[in-house]
């Protein structure tokens, strides 16, 4: 439930009521504070609850922003704030003391702040300057907002653009506010917000034109994101099973059906910012259906060429490696450099490398910005040549190109990284090296080498840990690739990888260069597993190998969602549950060691997959769906 109070003097013919009982706001009016206290105390405590000045004049999408997004204990516009159970505490304890007065120096102190940044107490329009409201003539939700913000609870203010949100004093000034409004069509402001900010080029030119006029159809119809979200789903699975039938015609269809599954796939985004209906249901299925929608379909690809004689099983592996690995080198920079600090030299920052100040020259050419987005292969980029290639030629031109696309693209990415990495100037802060090391899902095994060799470990110079990393890698993936199968050589390659993988978390992860070793752990991992299966050519292998990759890589995408909505890392116990890197490495080895020619390595790689796929998903779902997870959405993600 949603109550809104209205104070201040009321306004005869003032649309205001009507307007927030359209946003589901149950409303009621105090004549003055002290009554207002007194409403407040009789709202349920589990109730959201907003303080509304009467003068309001403003959009209603200004007013939507401000009052109804899930995200934020608290938010705010000029003349309008909310809290949601959270913060009603420390509303109840705001608003009582600006009513008893007791607020006053604070309040004063936040209003001249607001007018240097334009937030609360001041009434603006589209091109118009802001202008300075005494503290004394702020409305009570500023002052009351004012009073959070000071006793440490933070009050979101959204950007409001050309939208108008004002408490004017006076006929004139109101007639002026209510200009303003007429001057902006608010639902042109707010179909436009709908759409993301930073996307790629085909998305930007090709889906949103049109696909944010569905979420509005959507949104008119009661349907909600995550609606969307399993309808684009569920087309992607039936696109799948259409490129399984390895026929033509089941190509074409597939082709249109991952293209409407995109359509779809934006739509619920815009859905989300259009009606704000962020929640944490939301956030998992955003976060997680892209991949199983991608990766089935590369296993639908699989199977339609096998229908056709055509094995293209490994392909469809290596992509699929390829693909999450990149992934997790941007994953790894974003965190690693996410909240970094300057270096000082005497004193000063040291700010910007070479790398980024041809960034920002190239930047201020158009073109190349476009160009950038598209080289890297971003997600809509990518579905789209997928689409086309599977609709006029085969599954393995299909992944012989996404293969070069995506390489190339990781080399771009992964070398304009480093190049800022050893040119840049700064000093990585502690939650980052955690977060460094929560992302690199050490194992019992590799914790137990940590701590036997941390304190000399501790002394090795910058770049040596990756370096380790490194070694320990092509030990493991060249055992498997070049040595014998039924060995002990397999097995002691991968103990190998056990003993540098200690080796490389000993340390605090705040070398210039240490954002590779998850993305290292991950593609040795991955890869070790498409080559053995590869080379055991058995019935059954590769597509064992896929199932278990994508129940592995599912459980590291759920990882870096739960790190980027600031819930922190999975439990310690689930990674150990799951062996860790290390650990699954280390025991598929010793498997594929033991296993005869005759009985394969199919069985062995499926219930290790099913196992993983059980944990993992459990847990995952236990913590998404609880209330503790974070309402977030994937704003800056476009590969």
């Amino acid at each position: 439930m949603s109550t809104a109070i209205l104070t201040g003097t009321p306004v005869p013919g003032s649309p205001l009521e009507g307007d927030l009982r359209s946003l589901g706001f149950d409303v009621r009016t105090a004549p003055d504070a002290a009554a207002a206290v007194g409403l407040l105390a009789a709202v349920p405590p589990a109730d959201r609850v907003a303080l509304v000045d009467q003068r309001f004049v403003g959009h209603l999408h200004a007013l939507r922003l401000a009052l109804t997004d899930p995200r934020f204990p608290a938010a705010a516009v000029t003349g309008a704030l909310t809290a949601q159970p959270e913060a009603r505490a420390a509303l109840s304890v705001a608003l009582a003391t600006v009513t008893n007065g007791t607020a006053a120096n604070r309040t004063d102190a936040k209003a001249d702040a607001a007018v240097r940044t334009g937030g609360a107490g001041l009434a603006t329009g589209p091109g118009e300057p802001a202008t300075r409201t005494a503290s004394a003539e702020l409305p009570l939700a500023d002052r009351v907002g004012a009073a959070l913000d000071a006793d440490g609870t933070a009050v979101q203010h959204p950007e409001l653009g050309s939208l108008v949100a004002a408490v004017p004093d006076g006929p004139a000034a109101r007639e002026e506010a209510l200009a303003a409004v007429a001057a902006v069509d608010d639902e042109a402001v707010r179909l436009r917000s709908a759409v993301k900010a930073r996307d790629g080029f085909f998305t930007t030119f090709c889906i949103s034109p049109y696909s944010r006029y569905l979420a509005r159809w959507c949104a008119r119809r009661g349907l909600t994101p995550n609606q969307v979200t399993t309808a684009s789903l569920l087309t992607a699975l039936v696109a799948a099973g259409c490129a399984a039938t390895g026929t033509r015609g089941g190509y074409v269809a597939a082709g249109l059906l991952l293209l409407f599954s995109f359509v779809l796939d934006c739509t619920d985004g815009q859905l989300a910012r259009y009606s704000l209906q962020y929640s944490t249901m939301g956030a998992w299925l955003d976060a997680t259906f892209d991949r199983a929608k991608e990766y089935a379909y590369y296993a639908g690809l699989a199977l339609g060429a096998a229908r056709s004689g055509d094995d293209v099983w490994a392909l469809a592996l290596a992509a699929m490696v390829l693909q999450s690995v990149r992934h997790f080198v941007d994953f790894s920079f974003n965190e690693a450099n996410a909240d970094s600090t300057a270096a000082t030299v005497n004193g000063k920052a040291v700010v910007g490398t070479p790398t980024t100040a041809l960034s920002s020259r190239l930047d201020s050419v158009g073109w190349t910005v476009w160009v950038r987005r598209m080289i890297v292969l971003p997600i809509g980029e990518r579905w789209a040549m997928i689409a086309v290639l599977t609709a006029l030629t085969t599954p393995r031109i299909v992944f012989y190109a996404l293969l070069a696309g995506c390489a190339f693209a990781a080399c771009y990415t992964t070398a304009g990284r480093v190049l800022r990495s050893v040119t840049r100037k700064a000093v990585r802060t502690d939650r980052a090296a955690q977060a460094l090391a929560d992302l690199a899902d050490t194992g019992p095994l590799a914790e137990l080498v940590a701590r036997a060799v941390r304190r000399p470990v501790r002394a090795l110079p910058g770049v040596l840990p990756l370096l380790v990393a490194l070694a320990g890698a092509a030990a493991a993936v060249g055992v498997a690739a070049f040595g014998p199968l039924d060995s002990p050589l397999l097995i002691l390659g991968a103990l190998v990888y056990v003993l540098t993988s200690g080796i490389a978390v000993a340390h605090r992860m705040g070398g210039p260069l240490d954002w590779l070793v998850p993305p290292v752990f991950r593609a040795t991992e991955y890869g070790f597993l498409l080559v053995l299966a590869a080379r055991a050519d058995v019935p059954g292998a590769l597509p064992a190998a896929f199932g278990l990759v994508a129940a592995v890589a599912y459980h590291h995408y759920d990882t870096v969602y739960r790190i980027r909505g600031g819930a922190g890392a999975p439990p310690r116990g689930l990674v150990r549950a799951l062996g860790g890197h290390e650990g699954r490495t280390l025991l598929v080895a010793v498997l594929a060691a033991l296993t005869t020619a005759e009985s394969g390595l199919a069985p062995e790689l499926t219930v290790i997959a099913v196992l993983v796929a059980v944990i993992a998903l459990a847990e995952s779902i236990r913590f998404w769906v609880s209330s503790g997870a974070p309402a977030v959405h994937d704003e800056g993600e476009t590969a």
